[in-house]
């Protein structure tokens, strides 16, 4: 039965990359998404009176941070980061990063998210937008103007060295360590950053994904039927 625990062991990885791929694809169109792969590796299972068995175990995922496609929008409280950083916003678990920068002045004049989570500042403080703000002016580092007067800088900051990122959702990230502020930073206003999902690779891979899986099937069908066969022989 060992060959088809390798094979089973293997059959559950692909899917499991089956599923992260889709969810790539789904997410192609999403301000600010990530692309996301997941990491194969060698699990040694020691057996006793038996020599040890190699499986496949795929449950580390790693996370693309390259650059998503700048596109002008028009919007006034849309914004995009180039080059490294992330915005920073508050949400009922604690402070989270994020590069989706589609935002909007809720009732309280703070300015939120998509979701709802407030936008901070470089200071961590919430990012409030007068409602009788005439003219709101946002300079090249993410400092903004209301009518001729500064009021604060969004906050753009970076994982401190050793820090992970913890994906929550489709566009968060929990820094499990300490962040700093990225030293000038790059906002454009009026712009959002899409998804850096490669559609195309993505959609070859989940090709390839398939007609493996589908040859591992094949494979655990020959053996159960050899394993059949054995035992009819034997029960004779």
């Amino acid at each position: 039965m060992d060959t088809a625990y390798v094979t089973l062991s293997r059959q559950t990885g692909l899917m499991n990359e089956m599923r992260l791929v889709a969810n790539n694809i789904a997410n192609a169109h999403t301000t600010g998404y990530r692309q996301q792969g997941l990491v194969f590796s060698e699990f040694v299972r020691d057996l006793p009176g038996s020599p040890s068995l190699s499986m496949s175990r795929a449950q580390a995922r790693n996370t693309s941070f390259a650059q998503g496609v700048l596109t002008e929008t028009g919007g006034q409280f849309d914004f995009a980061i180039e080059g490294s950083g992330f915005f920073l916003v508050e949400t009922p678990s604690g402070n989270r990063l994020t590069r989706a920068g589609s935002f909007s002045p809720d009732a309280d004049g703070d300015l939120v998210t998509m979701d709802g989570h407030r936008v901070l500042d470089s200071n961590g403080a919430p990012v409030f937008i007068p409602p009788d703000a005439a003219t709101i002016d946002v300079g090249g580092d993410g400092t903004l103007s209301v009518n001729g007067q500064a009021l604060g800088q969004i906050g753009v900051v970076q994982p401190a060295e050793g820090t992970e990122l913890v994906r929550e959702g489709s566009t968060l990230f929990n820094p499990e360590g300490e962040v700093e502020p990225v030293e000038q930073p790059v906002v454009l206003n009026r712009f959002l950053e899409g998804s850096n999902v490669n559609a195309i690779g993505q959609v070859a891979r989940l090709i390839e994904i398939q007609r493996a899986y589908e040859l591992g099937q094949s494979f655990l069908d020959a053996e159960d039927e050899r394993v059949r066969g054995a035992l009819k022989t034997l029960m004779r």
